[in-house]
């Protein structure tokens, strides 16, 4: 992607990250959401058109989107496409390729939260050189004869309980909906999402008060140093941490609040 197709992805990664780092949105199903929408304007060409014209403006360019699928995706999906369509695309086909990268990244997603991401990456990678290894395979998963059922059905006889269920799923997605990738470069694709999901680290920071930008930024670089990458930080208020801040990242909980430090001194002292 070039341009304004570039800024409207990155963009739309920030708010899905932002989604998906909230433990009350599903990954798996808004995966599924957006891969629905994906194949909804994959296939109505004039529609897309539409949703990325720069002569409408963005906010009825959202509300045609909310007319239409409203009421089939959740809130959480019509909205984070309502995002989409405001901004500027280069190319009307560029925002169904953000769709898809999306709902892939969301399924990368719930497999982290499943604590399988590191197997999903060494199983596409695997799949990948089996594919390559095998041109009877290869025919019969890119056979634009074979219809996607009985893609889906080959697919499930190859991976089902062989493999993690974020990786039957992506895989199925591809085989089953190409969009004019080659096997093989979907899967390149696929492979460098979960690599780059797998070296994002969030950490969950509760503060009494809000954290100013300079705080946001000293804290993220001192997290970067203790883990050795890039952490994003997902930021919420709560008035009973007092004094301070309590960081969790993955199973790890860091505590600086005054609270703890008592409560931690009272043990001491009862002991």
């Amino acid at each position: 992607m070039n341009g304004a197709s570039r800024e409207a992805l990155a963009a739309a990664r920030e708010r899905l990250d932002a989604l998906t780092d909230s433990t009350s949105v599903n990954a798996g199903s808004l995966a599924d959401e957006l891969a629905a929408v994906t194949a909804l304007l994959d296939r109505e060409v004039g529609l897309r058109r539409v949703l990325t014209d720069p002569a409408q403006t963005g906010e009825a360019k959202a509300q045609l989107v909310q007319r239409l699928i409203g009421a089939q995706v959740s809130g959480t999906a019509a909205d984070l496409v309502s995002g989409m369509v405001r901004s500027r695309w280069s190319q009307p086909r560029d925002l169904v390729d953000a769709l898809e990268e999306l709902a892939d990244t969301a399924d990368l997603t719930a497999a982290q939260r499943r604590g399988s991401l590191d197997d999903v990456e060494d199983e596409l990678f695997r799949f990948a050189r089996i594919v390559s290894s095998n041109t009877e395979l290869r025919a019969a998963l890119t056979d634009r004869k074979a219809t996607t059922a009985a893609k889906g059905e080959l697919l499930r006889s190859l991976l089902g309980g062989r493999a993690m269920p974020g990786t039957e799923r992506l895989v199925t997605r591809l085989v089953t909906a190409p969009r004019g990738r080659s096997l093989e470069s979907g899967l390149e694709s696929l492979s460098k999402l979960a690599a780059e999901r797998r070296d994002r680290m969030v950490a969950v920071v509760t503060s009494a008060v809000p954290l100013s930008d300079p705080q946001k930024q000293r804290l993220g670089a001192a997290l970067a140093k203790l883990y050795g990458r890039q952490m994003h930080l997902n930021l919420d208020v709560d008035p009973e941490v007092l004094g301070g801040i309590q960081v969790q990242v993955g199973d790890e909980v860091i505590n600086g609040s005054i609270a703890d430090r008592l409560a931690e001194a009272g043990r001491r002292l009862a002991g």
